[in-house]
């Protein structure tokens, strides 16, 4: 019988863990499965980002499900970092079922943390250049209560105000870029963004529905 198209991604995931090391994370999320807050099916080096099989999606897995019936394209070669600051070049390959829906996804994380240092060590001996903009790459975090953690900083960002400060357009703002992130996939977000945003969840909902 041929092997299943996830026992050869975990194939593939453990040939190229052993080929580049403990520095080379690969995660496998299985987007079949109905329980999507406990995606990742399979993981080598987990220790890179503390994740282990059983841990909750990232936010590409939520853009996976979001765009269910448009064409994906893979994320080759990005920043991410680690909740302790590591930083990592990733991968991202959507895995497709006949239908171009996508099944799972195989996403490589290496640690590139020394070879930076490395890097701007060499790059002030050699050049006379103003040190360019620092990269802000997106935090791999354990579960999906980190992953919504962070999507509230960010929508806070976005808004430009504290909360306390916010005005119904600066809430209406940040509460629709939560829910074009995919925030509210996550079990019981909308009782967490309410509080936050000190509303009630009917109005809530009702500034999502304002922007369609």
């Amino acid at each position: 019988m041929p092997a299943s198209r996830l026992d050869m991604l975990k194939q593939i995931a453990a040939g190229l863990a052993a080929q580049f090391g403990k520095n080379c994370e690969i995660v496998i999320h299985d987007l079949t499965d109905s329980s999507l807050e406990h995606s990742i099916v399979h993981i080598e080096n987990g220790g890179l980002t503390g994740r282990k099989v059983g841990d909750g999606p990232s936010r590409i897995v939520f853009d996976a499900i979001r765009n269910q019936n448009g064409s994906l394209k893979d994320k080759l070669a990005y920043l991410t970092r680690t909740e302790n600051g590591r930083t990592l070049k990733s991968s991202t390959i959507y895995i497709s079922d006949d239908d171009g829906n996508p099944n799972y996804i195989f996403s490589i994380n290496f640690d590139i943390t020394t070879l930076l240092a490395v890097e701007d060590g060499v790059h002030s001996i050699v050049s006379c250049e103003e040190p360019e903009v620092p990269v802000s790459p997106h935090t791999i975090t354990h579960d999906v209560n980190g992953l919504l953690d962070e999507l509230i900083e960010q929508s806070v960002a976005l808004a430009g105000v504290p909360v306390p400060m916010m005005t119904k357009e600066d809430k209406i703002k940040a509460i629709n870029f939560l829910n074009d992130a995919g925030a509210f996939l996550i079990t019981k977000s909308g009782d967490k963004v309410a509080k936050y945003f000190d509303i009630s969840k009917y109005t809530l909902y009702s500034y999502v529905d304002i922007n369609k």
